[in-house]
């Protein structure tokens, strides 16, 4: 897997030399976020924190909100580790203060270890620093304190002069069930896919800025089809995961979708790239690629807009959507076309009604006592609950990002009740 690198300086996307010379300014890291985080994970690294010069953490956490990101630079105390973790990062790196006393205490399957080595000799504080510790040797000490480590070349990063795969088997077989993320030197797709069958992901950077090679180029890299015609079944689904059908992609349209962020397939009927919506308006934005275990097939996550996916114009190729889904299309499609007088028009224009309905549904439910009545109460909460989203412009999908998000924190509140609500 390739795992794209933002590194921060002054609030601006920069790539190092060695970690020293600048070679490029790529300017607003935000919109890069948007389209690296349709491929998986983001590194993002605070290099202004990392050699102790300022921070860009307003910077990093606006990117957050925007993609997966395993954030790096600076993190030197428990404080600052779980204040990243509970803020929705993914993943923390930890370089200079990766000790046993530090990692111990942080949930281990979210903390990566980052050992920068010069010419096989651990580096720190920016690269500055020698060691004297071989990465064999640091590896060894913080097995089973870390869920990943993220070893960089530094002598080769920046100056794509290309990885040595050997090197890469090695460490891979050294961490253990530790995942191993290679930086530094990546230059070709074919490397991308060759450390992933060695069984490491490549942080890339120069490369992607540059133009040396893009995402779609490594993705298709990783993957294999058994057509004749070399394309690879896309499954398309929305973002609670409903499967709304089936297409095909080929290099040309695996490059449209991330660039543009929009649906885009391999048309075998047209023989040619087929933009879903550009003609009948139902339109998809792009929020995620995957690829399965077999790394065959991938799977689109998008947003779809009008009718829906089929033809047919149903929501899916297998018919109209279902539960929850199809509750909050139903009830935002109202907010502007639910007839005066209408149940749901009341509701969206007095919020007095809304909140006294909400309040009534919630007690009742408190009261219920049997399966059934649970979840017939269950039910209308929920449904004035989506009028609320609706009458306030949010949607499911924004829910469901807050609560994977919340999901994430490490801090956990008391969650104590109000003293005037308390029964």
């Amino acid at each position: 897997m390739i795992i794209p690198s933002i590194d921060l300086s002054g609030g601006d996307a920069v790539q190092l030399i060695g970690g020293k010379a600048q070679a490029l300014n790529a300017g607003d890291p935000r919109p890069l976020a948007d389209r690296f985080g349709r491929v998986g994970e983001v590194a993002v690294i605070d290099l202004d924190a990392a050699l102790g010069r300022g921070s860009n953490a307003e910077t990093i956490r606006a990117l957050l909100s925007r993609a997966p990101c395993r954030v790096g630079g600076g993190i030197r105390d428990r404080p600052t580790a779980i204040s990243w973790l509970d803020a929705g990062a993914e993943k923390i790196i930890i370089g200079t203060s990766a000790r046993p006393d530090l990692l111990g205490s942080l949930p281990a399957d979210r903390v990566i270890a980052a050992l920068d080595a010069y010419k096989g000799e651990v580096v720190v504080q920016g690269w500055e620093t020698r060691t004297g510790e071989s990465i064999e040797t640091r590896m060894a000490r913080l097995r089973g304190l870390v869920g990943g480590f993220l070893i960089t070349f530094v002598e080769r990063e920046g100056r794509l002069g290309g990885v040595d795969l050997d090197e890469v088997a090695r460490l891979v077989d050294l961490a253990g069930d530790a995942k191993v993320t290679i930086a530094g030197g990546v230059s070709t797709p074919e490397e991308v896919a060759a450390i992933e069958r060695l069984g490491a992901d490549a942080q890339v950077g120069m490369a992607l800025y540059t133009g040396r090679f893009d995402l779609a180029d490594a993705i298709a890299a990783t993957l294999r089809s058994d057509r004749p015609d070399g394309l690879w079944p896309t499954v398309i689904c929305d973002a609670q995961g409903v499967a709304l059908g089936l297409a095909y992609s080929d290099l040309e349209s695996l490059r449209c979708a991330i660039t543009k962020g929009v649906g885009a397939y391999h048309s075998r009927s047209r023989a040619g790239l087929w933009i879903k919506g550009s003609t009948s308006g139902a339109q998809q934005r792009l929020l995620r690629i995957d690829k399965d275990c077999d790394g065959d097939t991938l799977l689109f996550t998008v947003e779809q807009s009008g009718q829906g996916f089929c033809h047919r114009e149903t929501r899916s190729c297998w018919g109209p959507d279902k539960g929850l889904t199809q509750l909050a299309r139903t009830v935002r499609q109202r907010l502007d076309s639910a007839p005066a007088g209408s149940y749901t028009r009341r509701l969206l224009d007095d919020s007095g009604l809304l909140a006294a309905k909400l309040f009534e549904e919630v007690a009742e439910l408190m009261e219920a006592d049997s399966p059934e009545e649970v979840a017939a109460e269950t039910a209308d909460v929920l449904y004035f609950a989506m009028v609320a989203m609706a009458r306030g412009g949010a949607g499911l999908t924004q829910v469901e990002k807050i609560l994977d998000r919340r999901a994430l924190r490490v801090t956990r509140r008391p969650g104590d009740a109000k003293p005037e609500l308390e029964v």
